[in-house]
Order: C-alpha cells, then sequence, then structure tokens
C-alpha cells in the first residue's frame, strides 16, 4: 500500500516568494528579503530549538502553540517587538498563500491567523539594589527627624505596604511586645491585613515611639503625625516622597546607580521583587501585598539574572544527544531549492 504523501511546510516557499510576491504582486526585493528573512528563522528555529528539518516539518505540525513558542524564542534572542510581529505576519500570510492552493490547509492558516501580535512591553520599573537600600536607609542620621524618617523608611520596606497604609496606622495598630510583632493594616476596599515585622523594624519603630509619643506626649492616635501651626495632623504622602527623594539626591552623590526617581512606591516593589527571588511563593507574596488577584503580583515576578541562569542550567540538562537522521548538508541544499537561508 503506498504511503500518503507528505505535505511538507516548506514545500511552497519558493512559489510563495518567487512567483507569488515578486510576479504576481511585484513586490520590492526588499519587501521580499524580509519575507525571506523571516521564513529562514523560523526554519533556523525549528532546526536548532525542535530538531526538526525541512524534510520532515508538515503542515500539520504547525500549531498555534509551536508559532506562540516561537514568538517567545524570538523575544529570548533580543527581537524586539516590531520584528517579532513582522515575522509572524509573514508566517500568516505564507499559510493563507498555501491554503488558497490547498483547502485542507484551511484549518492550520486560521489557527494561525488567530496569534495576537504582541504589544510593545512596558518599560520594567526600577528597583532599588541592596547598596542602594543600605545608603538610603542611613542619610537620615540620628536627629529626631532623621528617626522618624527612617522608621517610616525601613516600615514602609519591610511590610511592603502601601503609603497610605502606613501612614493611617495608628498607635494600636502596632504591637511590639508580643513575640510575634506586626501591624494591622486597612488595605484597598476596607480588606484589613496583618503583617509581620522585623526585629529591625521593632528596633526603629521602638526608637521612634520613645521620641514621638512619649507619655503625655501629642494627642494623637495616628502612628506618624506632623505638627503645622500648632495643629497636628496626619503626616502626608507628599511629606514622605519629599524627604524621600532629598536622601535619595544624597545618596546619588557616592552612588550613581540609585535609580532617578526614588518614591514610596519603589520600596513596596523592591521588597516585593525580592521575596519573588528569595524563592517565596507567589501566592504568599499576592497575601502580604494584600491584592485580591495573583495577576496583580506578577507584575513584581521579575527574575533575577541568577534566577534566569540557574533555569538555563537545569534546562541544558534535558538536552537530547539523539542524532537527525539526515545531515547538514542535505537540509541546506533543500532550503536553497526552498527559496530560504
Amino acid at each position: 500500500m503506498k504511503k500518503p504523501e507528505k505535505n511538507l511546510f516548506f514545500s511552497m516557499t519558493y512559489e510563495f516568494l518567487e512567483v507569488y510576491m515578486r510576479l504576481q504582486l511585484e513586490r520590492s526585493p526588499s519587501t521580499i528579503e524580509s519575507y525571506r528573512d523571516a521564513l529562514t528563522v523560523f526554519r533556523h528555529y525549528l532546526r536548532d530549538q525542535r530538531n526538526i528539518h525541512l524534510n520532515s516539518f508538515e503542515f500539520s505540525q504547525c500549531t498555534k502553540d509551536l508559532v506562540l513558542d516561537f514568538m517567545e524564542h524570538l523575544s529570548a534572542i533580543g527581537n524586539k517587538p516590531g520584528t517579532r510581529n513582522q515575522r509572524l505576519a509573514v508566517l500568516k500570510s505564507y499559510l493563507w498563500f498555501a491554503a488558497d492552493k490547498n483547502i485542507a490547509l484551511q484549518s492550520v492558516a486560521i489557527s494561525i491567523g488567530r496569534v495576537k501580535a504582541c504589544r510593545n512591553p512596558k518599560k520594567e520599573k526600577p528597583v532599588l539594589d541592596e547598596e542602594a537600600l543600605r545608603l538610603l536607609f542611613n542619610a537620615p542620621g540620628n536627629s529626631k527627624m532623621g528617626v522618624r524618617d527612617k522608621a517610616i523608611m525601613i516600615l514602609l520596606y519591610d511590610s511592603a505596604a502601601r503609603i497610605d497604609e502606613v501612614l493611617s496606622l495608628k498607635k494600636h495598630d502596632i504591637c511590639l511586645s508580643s513575640n510575634a510583632p506586626s501591624i494591622h493594616v486597612l488595605g484597598k476596599g476596607q480588606k484589613e491585613r496583618v503583617i509581620a515585622l522585623t526585629e529591625r523594624t521593632c528596633s526603629h519603630l521602638q526608637q521612634y515611639l520613645s521620641i514621638y509619643h512619649p507619655r503625655n506626649g501629642p494627642n494623637t492616635d495616628f502612628l506618624f503625625y506632623t505638627i503645622i501651626k500648632g495643629k497636628i495632623a496626619k503626616m502626608s504622602a507628599a511629606n514622605v516622597e519629599r524627604f524621600l527623594k532629598k536622601y535619595a539626591q544624597q545618596v546619588r552623590e557616592v552612588y550613581p546607580d540609585i535609580p532617578d526617581c526614588v518614591h514610596p512606591h519603589m520600596l513596596r516593589r523592591t521588597r516585593a521583587t525580592g521575596l519573588y527571588r528569595d524563592g517565596v511563593d507567589l501566592s504568599i507574596i499576592s497575601r502580604f501585598l494584600g491584592h485580591a488577584q495573583l495577576e496583580t503580583t506578577r507584575i513584581y515576578a521579575t527574575p533575577s539574572v541568577e534566577m534566569m541562569r540557574e533555569v538555563i542550567k537545569k534546562a541544558s540538562l534535558n538536552i537530547t544527544d539523539e542524532q537527525p537522521l539526515w545531515n547538514a548538508d542535505t537540509d541546506e541544499a533543500m532550503a536553497k531549492l526552498c527559496g530560504i537561508r
């Protein structure tokens, strides 16, 4: 019994480029070359990343998952969104051309046609490294105001609480005397949560309390307050932003690598990103931050270089040593016949 003939993916690329694109559509040489490059890159991806060669890859194997993986591969090797989208558009165009030639391929063309183009990614938001944090926390000094500013900065960082959550704290919301020191915060949507405190934070808060909330001290329940013209009020976020900016400018003189615009939320982001990079489960970080949805927490899930290196190291152990059934010379020759490289 005769075996069914293979419907090889690259069997129509020569006709697509040299007849359809060049003669029928009369596309410019540069456009045709950009299409040839896109198909060549796809071919190299199949060969180098999937160990699939020209004489075995069929249209039916061009699945949505494979193309999505191809797009991720393009991103990993440094292709910008515009380049990735152009290469995706070429694949779609070629598949529709092939589907017009062979109606049996329409399902493949439709499936790949549903792969969405990638958007321009948002710039990765900066975080503070260990040296920047150390210098920033030491910048206030030991004056009365310095003790206050340092306590606020360290609490913002260690608790990863929002600025308004910290400034809305009342004295009864903190517990420093037990074996499990903590703060009780009221977050977005009036949702309550308890955040454990480190010994360092407790120490700075105790020092702060001894100075700003002594016995017979100011008549206010707010943990952090200001006195303006004799009136006591809850400290404003603008006040914290102001002194954070001032200390960051001081640090920049000796450590230029500190981010350009240091603000209260950067301390929260730095803490959350650090927890993720230390291997803390994302669901725990989500509860720590007071997020209603886990997806919101994923914005902090930025892997460090060390994490990516470890993943690559583990992945490399799974590479098969299986030899292809054909040699490279044959594959290269077939590529030329298909009009690609």
